[in-house]
């Protein structure tokens, strides 16, 4: 019984129902410890970019992210606000070598599409959390240099427009906005390295070549898959973590759309990033269980010679 005269003494047993909150945050502890200060580059796309709700939750992880010590960095595309912005302005799209063709004409709505309402749209869901974001583009203080992208298609070089390969980064601005506690929001334009154009850059291909030079800690690359299947279309497994050499071998098997993402994390982890991943964003606060869980979700790429060990143990 307790003391009335000192209620203190002998509290009643109580049930705390935010008990499992609270062990949430400490399983969280070893994750926060171990990124903290680290930069992450994510890449946003797929239905994550179209679904109101699943951006409002994208916006929320990167915020926590930044609160909780890291230094996200956000890239991105647009394919299907470029498709229907085009269509808009009776314009074709087409592709080739699963990249957009790209004429001057369609490289005006473009940039119009990713740098005027996209990225706005992105860093206005940014700041209502703060004033956190900024945008900018592969243009701004030279940060993405390109040249004239010319794939090959059955052995034949083809001119498909304004697509850029990149030629240089400049992480200058992008680290100036971390080192002032910003969010940079950088739209996956290039400037030209030998005209006055710019060109469009595959924002996967972007993403992974930021990562690298700004030396991230993670890549992350949200899409609409759970991550990459084992032995698709037959099975629906997902490989929860490969090295660059097993990943390189499955390169030539993959779906034109996997492709650019998986290259980019191969050219990430083989240039300085310690984990490249690739994420189901249709699931909401998904960069958040990947980060801060035990489990994480997706598939995770790690350096050829990483120590074996479970997705966990290579966080």
């Amino acid at each position: 019984m307790s003391d009335p005269k000192n209620p203190g003494a002998n509290p009643p047993a109580r049930k705390h129902t935010a008990l499992p909150k609270a062990q949430t945050l400490i399983e969280a502890l070893p994750w926060l410890t171990r990124h903290h200060g680290k930069t992450v580059v994510i890449k946003f796309g797929g239905n994550a970019m179209i679904d109101e709700d699943l951006k409002a939750a994208f916006a929320q992880d990167v915020v926590f992210l930044r609160h909780a010590g890291l230094k996200p960095v956000v890239v991105h595309g647009g394919g299907p606000q470029i498709s229907a912005a085009l269509d808009r302005h009776g314009i074709v799209s087409e592709f080739k070598a699963g990249l957009r063709v790209t004429t001057e004409e369609a490289m005006d709505v473009v940039r119009m599409v990713l740098a005027g309402q996209v990225q706005r749209e992105l860093v206005n869901l940014l700041n209502q959390h703060g004033p956190l974001a900024v945008g900018l583009t592969g243009e701004d203080a030279h940060t993405i240099t390109a040249v004239k992208h010319l794939p090959e298609i059955d052995g034949e070089t083809v001119d498909i427009g304004r697509v850029g390969e990149i030629t240089h980064i400049d992480t200058g601005a992008i680290e100036a906005l971390l080192a002032d506690g910003r969010i940079p929001v950088v739209s996956s334009i290039a400037r030209s390295q030998d005209d006055d154009h710019v060109y469009n850059v595959n924002a996967d291909t972007a993403a992974a070549a930021l990562a690298a030079a700004l030396g991230a800690e993670t890549l992350m690359v949200l899409t609409d898959v759970e991550g990459l299947y084992e032995d698709w279309p037959n099975s629906d497994e997902v490989i929860s973590r490969l090295t660059a050499s097993q990943l390189e071998k499955l390169l030539p098997e993959l779906s034109s759309g996997m492709v650019p993402k998986m290259e980019g994390c191969l050219h990430a982890v083989r240039n300085g990033v310690t984990t490249a991943r690739v994420i189901d964003g249709r699931v909401q606060h998904s960069i958040l269980l990947e980060i801060f869980t035990d489990e994480g979700i997706g598939t995770m790429v790690v350096p050829d010679g990483t120590t074996d060990g479970t997705k966990g143990d290579a966080k």
